[in-house]
């Protein structure tokens, strides 16, 4: 009989690589949620610092140019003042009166009030409310979290919508106020 000479083999066996393709597979499956947790819990902060943004915005806005009233909409707020060029708001949040932005649709409204004076960054006589609603409602059906806010500067939750719910100064009839 001739003696068989075992060679050392190089690389991996097939169970080599399954084994190591089911631990990522484990570890990807345990890491996953929590990834997905916290990219919402970045975008609610986001939107919470967005709609603080606005209210900022908003309030100057009242008090430099408007004359007491506020701006209407996300793009009168995009307007500098007559001798500036810092616009009342920034961020991207000027864009268009419905931005979406860190996973969130932003929406200003104001109802125009006929008695209101010409503001300094060209809104004509007419155009500025006497207050506003500014919603954020999320992009993805897994966020849950709904914001609104008005003149009143307080940012209320809510599990649903607070579009329709809001007015213009005053407490929403549901959720509760982020503090």
């Amino acid at each position: 009989m001739i003696p068989v000479k075992l060679t050392k083999s190089h690389g991996f066996a097939l169970i080599d690589l399954l084994f190591v393709c089911g631990i990522i597979g484990m570890l990807a499956g345990i890491a996953l949620p929590n990834m997905l947790k916290a990219k919402q819990s970045a975008a609610r902060a986001s939107a919470i610092g967005a709609m603080r943004s606005i209210n900022s915005a908003e309030l100057t806005f009242a008090l430099t140019c408007g004359n007491g009233f506020y701006a209407p909409n996300l793009t009168s707020l995009g307007y500098p003042p007559a001798g500036s060029h810092e616009a009342f708001l920034g961020g991207g949040l000027t864009a268009s009166d419905s931005v979406i932005k860190s996973s969130y649709t932003f929406t200003i409204e104001g109802d125009p009030y006929p008695g209101a004076p010409a503001s300094c960054n060209g809104l004509d006589p007419g155009e500025a409310s006497q207050g506003f609603i500014a919603v954020a409602d999320p992009t993805e059906s897994t966020n849950g979290s709904f914001f609104g806010t008005n003149a009143s500067g307080t940012i209320y939750e809510h599990s649903g919508s607070l579009y329709s719910l809001m007015p213009e100064v005053g407490t929403p009839p549901s959720g509760h106020v982020i503090r």
